[in-house]
């Protein structure tokens, strides 16, 4: 494991990192309440499995984690469903777009991961039939994964996706003529919103995904999110299918498994050794952050560390 002083050098560091990489790219303007988002913001905060912690920039101000929440989501329906949930939704990576109906289509209904826009969108059903309040439910078991009771969705981020969800739409009534949406529709469609409007901190969402880099126990207050094989399939996802149809770009320059979401964050795991968040709100063309795969390969490179 890297020492303190290791990971103080390269935090150190991520200011001339960050001078050296052009800030290309456009923020997702397509969802109106990103679209006024200051594109120039970055925050990077690692926390390690020992509760040192490490951040740069803008790791206090809050943005919308957006698809990142998928994997919680997923989290918590893997220890409802068990190896039932694969057999509505598979693991394997996409290779296109988040949101491909052809894709889905080919499938017969069954989308390829359950990070994939469908896949979630399959979640957020399998969901809403196990659970009694489901908005309320996943709020609280997120609470409990990192600790941090003031984690919240936002109603203003959640009514600008349901206004632009044409697309996610049209995938959900897809899937429902298929036989693979059990809900109704509109019902489904609002807890995925809700779901993709959660708004944390870089330093709320390395503490929300800790319990990945420690067989699924939260080293910072101890409890269990879910079994040691649970989050090992689950970072394996991340790993194969997190970035869409840059994953196998992201495995190849970072090494690690990550989620990145159009509001411009990323999340990583290293397994046994720390969980770490960057945020920087420009997105490349596959709609993951620019700077912030940038800046994560900067640390692993530095660091000489990869799950490989």
């Amino acid at each position: 494991m890297r020492n303190d002083a290791g990971y103080k050098n390269i935090f150190s560091g991520i200011a001339d990192e960050l001078n050296n990489i052009e800030n290309i790219g456009a923020v997702a303007a397509y969802i109106p309440k990103l679209r006024d988002v200051d594109p120039n913001k970055f925050g990077a905060h690692l926390l390690t499995i020992d509760k040192q912690h490490f951040c740069f920039g803008d790791s206090s101000e809050k943005f919308s984690i957006q698809s990142i929440a998928k994997v919680l989501s997923l989290a918590m329906a893997f220890e409802l469903e068990e190896d039932k949930l694969w057999e509505r939704v598979g693991v394997e990576p996409s290779g296109i777009s988040f949101n491909s109906l052809l894709q889905l289509e080919a499938g017969k209904g069954i989308p390829r991961n359950p990070l994939v826009n469908a896949g979630a969108l399959v979640i957020s059903d399998i969901l809403v039939s196990r659970l009694k309040d489901p908005k309320r439910e996943l709020i609280e078991f997120i609470k409990m994964a990192s600790g941090n009771t003031e984690i919240a969705y936002s109603p203003a981020i959640a009514e600008s996706e349901k206004l632009t969800g044409f697309k996610n739409a049209a995938l959900i009534n897809l899937m429902k003529s298929y036989g693979n949406i059990k809900n109704d529709i509109d019902t489904v469609l609002d807890f995925y919103f809700n779901l993709c409007s959660i708004e944390m901190n870089c330093k709320e969402l390395a503490e929300a995904f800790l319990f990945l880099s420690a067989d699924g126990v939260n080293p910072l207050n101890g409890n269990r999110v879910t079994s040691a094989s649970k989050a090992k399939r689950i970072n394996a996802i991340m790993q194969l299918c997190g970035f869409y149809d840059e994953a196998g770009e992201f495995a190849f320059k970072v090494g690690l498994p990550g989620k990145s979401g159009v509001g411009g964050g990323i999340i990583a795991i290293h397994p046994g050794v720390y969980s770490v968040a960057v945020w920087s709100p420009k997105l490349n063309s596959k709609g993951n952050s620019y700077r912030g795969m940038k800046i994560l390969e900067y640390l692993t490179t530095r660091t000489e560390s990869s799950i490989f």
